[in-house]
């Protein structure tokens, strides 16, 4: 197992891998066009090659030059039968998003997945698109593997409801609504990060938005801009701005990291906590604004997250969880109930093996955690559960108390896979 030893500060400038979200979103959308479109600083991890894939398998041609993908788009229509099963590996991004296009096609295929996202809930995505008229035969309804029959009229215009703020639900169901015969109205209980909305607009979409309300009109080709730029992923970065935060001494700088005002829950929610993070030269690029975000070793207090907090941060809730055990004063997240359908539950992943670093400071509750940063930290033997952002937030956590070691680190490639190497560059130990 390896082994990580207590960091004494961290220091560097450090360029942090393109965005996960964007990256899937980027080559999906530009799928859907006639054009063919350079896709720079694209996320070669473990997901986002599940989305490339798929895509490959239903006629979509790409390849890779450096850090980028050059992908001609087959339109809306252009996509054929696949031989085999499309596989969405560990990529839940994949699955859905990929469900809403396929929902509007005329031949059948069937959607699979490892064993953790076969695990993973798709009732919410399948029930409004089988509204539009898809047809979807699902293990108890609800997991992968998933067939859709051929659907051989458009779908029909959705006004909906969700349940739930999620981005993931959104973004299929706009996808799906680009194949209707009549627009689609959209209603989140509260806003959920805006890339695909911010993309369709860009890609010459006929999509509004009033609060949480967004409507599409269908039939409108898309046209996709020669080059697109994924900035730095804000999920990613979250690593570093609180191993920089909670391990004394020590300065990062990370330039061109994606702002969505979606997406910057965590930035918000350490600056409460007493965090030193700049934000300089702010620029929107391709629609999406991105900044330099610079951040140095402060004292940290305890806060309260709520429900109203969660959709803002919630990939950072186990990191956050970290930035919390080396705190002063408690921190009680609520609201969070979502996390326990991820790669893993997410509220007991974290809050056992934080548990093991500091015995008894971490309670776990029915939606979230109250973190008490008093019990004294020790070396001890972690589990990822097999979940890339646990695996990272203990890495952080054992650089800043007394060290440990951490088993199935090899999942740590989903969305971040030179994250180890970065880790090295910036540490320093006396």
């Amino acid at each position: 197992m390896p082994t990580f030893q207590p960091a004494s500060f961290l220091n560097g400038q450090l360029r942090i891998p393109g965005d996960k979200s964007l990256s899937h979103r980027a080559a999906i959308f530009s799928a859907l066009t006639s054009e063919k479109v350079v896709i720079k600083d694209f996320l070669f991890s473990a997901d986002c090659l599940s989305t490339l894939n798929c895509l490959s398998a239903l006629g979509v041609n790409w390849h890779r030059i450096g850090g980028d993908v050059v992908l001609q788009g087959v339109g809306l229509h252009g996509f054929t039968s696949p031989k085999l099963p499309l596989d969405a590996g560990n990529s839940g991004t994949t699955a859905r998003l990929l469900l809403g296009i396929l929902a509007g096609q005329n031949f059948t295929v069937q959607m699979r997945g490892d064993a953790s996202l076969s695990k993973r809930p798709m009732g919410r995505v399948l029930k409004p698109l089988a509204q539009m008229g898809a047809s979807f035969t699902a293990v108890n309804d609800n997991f992968l593997p998933i067939t859709k029959e051929a659907t051989f009229r458009p779908l029909s215009g959705l006004r909906y409801q969700m349940p739930v703020a999620s981005a993931q639900l959104k973004s299929a169901l706009l996808l799906a609504a680009l194949y209707a015969d009549g627009p689609s109205t959209i209603t989140e209980p509260s806003h959920s990060r805006d890339h695909t909305e911010r993309m369709l607009q860009l890609f010459n979409a006929d999509i509004s938005r009033n609060d949480t309300c967004i409507s599409l009109l269908p039939h409108r080709e898309l046209h996709a801009p020669t080059t697109l730029q994924i900035p730095a992923d804000i999920s990613s970065a979250a690593y570093w701005l609180v191993a920089a935060t909670i391990i004394p001494h020590s300065h990062i700088e990370l330039p061109a990291v994606g702002i969505n005002e979606y997406r910057c829950g965590l930035i918000c929610a350490l600056q409460k906590m007493g965090a030193h993070i700049i934000l300089r030269r702010k620029v929107c690029i391709d629609n999406e604004w991105q900044a330099d975000i610079t951040v140095s070793s402060a004292q940290l207090h305890g806060i309260d997250i709520g429900k109203d907090d969660i959709p803002q941060l919630i990939d950072e809730i186990p990191i956050l969880s970290v930035a919390a055990l080396f705190a002063s004063g408690k921190t009680h997240i609520s609201g969070a109930e979502e996390l326990r359908f991820k790669e893993s539950d997410r509220l007991h992943s974290i809050a056992s093996e934080l548990n093991k670093l500091a015995p008894g400071a971490v309670t776990e509750t029915s939606d979230g955690l109250i973190i008490d940063p008093s019990i004294p930290k020790q070396w001890a033997s972690c589990s990822s559960h097999l979940d890339h952002r646990i695996a990272m937030s203990l890495i952080i956590a054992m650089a800043a108390g007394r060290g440990g070691e951490l088993d199935e680190i090899a999942s740590i490639d989903i969305s971040y896979p030179q994250f180890l190497n970065d880790f090295t560059q910036l540490a320093y130990y006396q």
